[in-house]
């Protein structure tokens, strides 16, 4: 996991994270976890748990002492450790995962999928320590046409920089089925796709842009890695694009999730 471009862009503090896409996670691990069918007395693993949207739901569900959380960067393991006291918060990939065999009823992975290196090694993972019959869960941004504040980035970068690397082209798993297909060829037992909308505010669009200008993922990663000129000139073709917003505004996304259940 640790390999893949995409996610060494994460080494960021949680605010940073919180600005520019915790606004969308957090209100999706709701949503996440309901599809999943977490409830009181079950035990949780949160993979590659960012700062903690997800893991915030899971303890406020099932406590804290039944909640464990891992994530390749040590500043996100930090964050979410310093949030959630009483949750076993380790570091660790999702092909390599630091806890017990048979250990969680609920092996969950939000946002995470499109930046696994070895997909097929992290869904053993999941097997392993999940307990037999336990529930197998991800989802992940569509990024064809769901994820409308990072459709919208690229389209604006692909305007001004047609080698621009938009996620849309080289991120697995944001289509419809690829989730299931993966899940089925691992061997678990009637996984199931839906969808998950989310819809999040901003004030105006320099709080879009500054969470943008954070650095975070592919999207922040190239931001930042533009000269002055041309991260000026995708400002305002984003801003144009988005209609040139002067108050607040929304921008929705749609997530694809799939839940399946261990052998």
């Amino acid at each position: 996991m640790e390999d893949v471009d995409g996610a060494r862009s994460f080494d960021a503090t949680g605010e940073s994270y919180d600005s520019f896409m915790g606004r969308y996670s957090k209100p999706l691990a709701e949503c996440f976890a309901d599809a999943a069918g977490v409830r009181p007395g079950q035990s949780a693993l949160d993979v590659g748990c960012g700062p903690g949207a997800l893991t915030g739901i899971l303890t406020a569900r099932l406590g804290s002492g039944s909640v464990a959380a891992c994530d390749p960067s040590p500043a996100f393991a930090e964050a979410c450790r310093s949030r959630y006291t009483g949750v076993d918060v380790r570091s660790g990939r999702a092909e390599n995962l630091p806890f017990e065999t048979d250990r969680f009823d609920q092996v969950l992975a939000q946002l995470v999928m499109h930046f696994v290196s070895d997909p097929a090694a992290a869904i053993e993972e999941f097997v392993r320590v999940a307990r037999p019959g336990g529930t197998i869960g991800a989802c992940v941004w569509d990024f064809d046409h769901g994820m409308e504040m990072l459709r919208r980035f690229w389209d604006a970068a692909l305007a001004i920089d047609p080698a621009a690397p938009d996620e849309a082209r080289t991120m697995k798993f944001g289509r419809e089925g690829e989730l299931v297909d993966l899940f089925e060829k691992a061997g678990l037992r009637h996984p199931k796709e839906t969808t998950l909308r989310v819809v999040s505010t901003y004030g105006d669009f320099d709080e879009l842009w500054s969470g943008l200008c954070a650095g975070i993922g592919p999207a922040g990663t190239y931001c930042v890695s533009l000269s002055a000129p041309m991260r000026n000139l995708l400002r305002s073709r984003l801003f144009h694009d988005l209609g040139q917003p002067t108050a607040a505004f929304s921008l929705s996304a749609v997530a694809r999730c799939a839940v399946a259940t261990a052998p």
